[in-house]
């Protein structure tokens, strides 16, 4: 059975985190990887809202919400409320987030190195693949790649049976 492009995707983040998070773990550390767009954005700016966490992070709200409530609960960020608007909640790394940077920095940097030999293994490199699928969705989604299918392969279907009813 041939895999579709989702479960390929998914198969592929599977390989690639999972070793990342083994590598934590084998560490003695549970720090997940979902974490580390977060980690990143926030020792860009801090404090930060989940909307700017999720825009600096080049991820959805509902993720960064999500992972944000994760990271709040293993003690790794704070949340309060903003200055204005109670409902918008501010987040910082918390003393016990901060302290993990340095043993972060080491490990981004070896995943960097891996990804980077990765890219050299392969037909064309991994990254700028997927940098390019990224702006070709984020031009034209795919959403309305699907609906142009639909309609073409309808229209193909159609054109089908007027052939064979003649």
């Amino acid at each position: 059975m041939e895999r579709g492009l989702g479960t390929r995707l998914r198969h592929l983040l599977e390989l690639l985190d999972g070793a990342v998070e083994a590598t934590y773990a084998a560490d003695g550390n549970d720090y997940r990887p979902r974490f580390t767009p977060v980690m990143r954005a926030l020792l860009e700016q801090e404090p930060s809202t989940v909307g700017q966490i999720a825009m600096a992070a080049g991820i959805t709200q509902p993720a960064a919400t999500q992972t944000v409530a994760l990271m709040v609960q293993e003690g790794l960020l704070s949340s309060e409320p903003g200055p204005s608007d109670a409902r918008q909640r501010l987040i910082r790394l918390t003393d016990s987030g901060r302290a993990l940077v340095p043993w972060l920095r080491v490990r981004w940097a070896a995943t960097a190195d891996a990804a980077e030999r990765l890219d050299a293994e392969l037909p064309a490199p991994l990254s700028e693949v997927l940098d390019a699928a990224i702006h070709a969705l984020e031009t034209k989604s795919f959403g309305a790649r699907i609906a142009e299918s639909r309609e073409r392969l309808e229209k193909s279907r159609k054109k089908a049976r007027k052939q064979s009813t003649r």
